[in-house]
């Protein structure tokens, strides 16, 4: 456009030009080699122009007859190198949609028209093709060879780690991704792979460098990285706690400070404050993290922070965090458990039950059996609640990758993913539903009807006798448990006058779960057996 725009200008100069000559008439005389020649002014301009014109076409068509030999052997050569490029192209795409075959063929049509030196993109074609045909060691030792060059330095790393991970070498992956690092730290795949190495070793210093770094590069969020360093440093102030108490109560206040809804940072601040006898603040720190999410190992730990209290004062504390946090079965759950440890077993036993309504779950029925044996040593109702508990949802714990564990971690066991515990119920059981009728209070005991019709509908009664019946009158009696026969006139009429009046036996309810006794170990204490009168 601003050449367009130039050549428009100088020939509208050229045009005033001429028309200024044009208006101003003269003559132009030239004397040369004796002879005098004589034209108008506009007749010498014209031929002047024409002159200038003639000139610089033959200079350009000299010239380019000088340029040609080198004119057209680039246009074979950039002929040749769009032949490359498009075999190079059309071999990553083969190579993205895992055509091995055509990857090949494109890889050495591309090597035979572009030089390696020039594109090192032939480099990475080559080894994608040795992927896709399975030539892992082939495409291990183009990696290797593209270390040796700067520009592709980082794609062989990235090629070695990936290799390392697929053959599952911890050790190469981490020391690949550290060199990775290194170089360029702004690469997350090397970052993270250095991160987990770091946390693996417990350098939980380098590891809170790291995470700085990535922060500043901006590869992780904001809130990201503070909830990173919050569990390093719930680490590190985990891991110095015996060793060196100030800096774990550094570090576990400043991770407190930036999670204060983490209960492992709450609890390590609050234990690192206890052991330095400042209750007060320790006991603020628990109470902030119970009110933002009541958990077990805050409640432990708030309960039992003066070790020299008695059991009333630890069920005081219970009960000061229930009123922080009411209506919710954590509560409860603490409440009752120091009730049970006071001996105060109503209200245990309440508590524990309002706990069941709210959240019915495996370890509030295993804390009502606990209160249950404790208070009455009801064998029945014990394993009528162990029932009920094994068929309960389960109880939330830390959970990573499959892993259940009853204290937190920093790192998972498995993949050594940092954060990766979460405080969740773990994958629920076959069976975990109980009926409605099961939830119901256990002194609620089921009725069981004896007899079909009310007592007071007096009628004759068939005597059993011991003598009359025999061994077959036994089997009959074991073969039918728990059923009474129709009282008839006939057996009044056979009771011997000497006959020992008895009163009717009432028959004890049974738990759903209670196996009761046995009748033949029955049959085998009682020296005689059962009689109506």
């Amino acid at each position: 456009m601003i050449r367009l725009l130039a050549f428009l200008i100088v020939v509208f100069a050229l045009g005033l030009g001429f028309a200024w000559l044009a208006d101003r008439p003269g003559d132009m005389v030239v004397t040369f080699s004796g002879y005098q020649y004589q034209v108008s002014l506009m007749v010498a301009a014209v031929a002047v122009v024409a002159v200038v014109a003639a000139v610089m076409i033959l200079w350009w068509l000299l010239k380019s007859l000088w340029n040609s030999p080198y004119t057209i052997s680039r246009y074979f050569r950039v002929r040749r190198r769009d032949r490359g490029y498009q075999a190079l192209s059309t071999g990553m795409i083969a190579a993205g949609a895992g055509d091995g075959a055509l990857a090949r063929k494109k890889t050495k049509e591309a090597a035979k028209l572009i030089r390696s030196d020039q594109e090192p993109l032939i480099h990475l074609l080559e080894a994608q093709a040795s992927l896709l045909e399975g030539d892992h060691e082939g495409a291990r030792q183009k990696f290797e060879s593209m270390l040796d060059d700067p520009e592709m330095r980082l794609l062989g790393l990235r090629g070695l780690y990936l290799e390392a991970e697929r053959l599952g070498d911890r050790n190469a992956a981490r020391h690949y991704a550290g060199r990775a690092a290194a170089v360029a730290p702004q690469l997350a795949w090397a970052a993270e792979s250095t991160l987990e190495e770091l946390t693996a070793r417990g350098d939980w210093d380098g590891a809170l460098k790291l995470v700085d770094a990535q922060k500043s590069t901006r590869q992780i969020e904001r809130d990201a990285a503070t909830r990173r360093r919050a569990v390093l440093l719930t680490a590190k102030a985990q891991a110095l706690a015996d060793s060196d108490p100030a800096a774990a109560r550094t570090a576990a206040i400043e991770a407190n400070r930036l999670r204060p809804d983490f209960a492992p940072a709450a609890v390590a601040a609050a234990a690192a404050l206890f052991k330095q006898n400042d209750v007060r603040k320790g006991s603020k720190i628990l109470e902030a993290a119970w009110k933002a999410e009541p958990h077990p190992e805050v409640a432990e730990l708030y309960t039992h922070a003066r070790p020299g209290d008695a059991v009333l004062d630890r069920l005081n504390r219970a009960k000061k965090l229930q009123e922080m946090k009411k209506n919710h079965a954590e509560s409860s759950m603490t409440v009752a458990r120091a009730a049970l440890d006071a001996q105060d077993f109503s209200t245990a036993r309440r508590e524990a039950e309002a706990a069941i309504r709210m959240d019915r779950r495996e370890g509030a029925y295993l804390l009502l059996a606990d209160i249950e044996e404790a208070e009455t040593g009801d064998q029945g109702k014990v394993r009528q609640l162990l029932s009920r508990a094994v068929r309960a949802p389960r109880d939330p714990a830390w959970v990573a990758d499959g892993v259940v564990s009853e204290h937190w971690a920093p790192v998972s066991p498995i993949t050594g993913r940092l954060d990766a515990f979460e405080w969740r119920a773990p994958m629920e059981r076959l069976g975990q539903l109980i009926d409605s009728h099961e939830d119901a209070p256990a002194s609620a005991a089921p009725v069981i009807e004896a007899l079909a019709k009310p007592i007071s509908e007096k009628k004759p009664a068939e005597v059993i006798d011991d003598a009359g019946q025999g061994e077959a009158g036994g089997k009959d009696a074991e073969s039918h448990e728990d059923h009474v026969k129709p009282i008839t006139a006939a057996a009044f009429a056979a009771v011997p006058t000497d006959a020992e009046a008895v009163e009717p036996a009432e028959e004890l309810a049974r738990l759903p779960d209670d196996p009761g006794v046995d009748p033949d170990e029955e049959a085998e204490k009682s020296p005689r057996r059962f009689r109506l009168f």
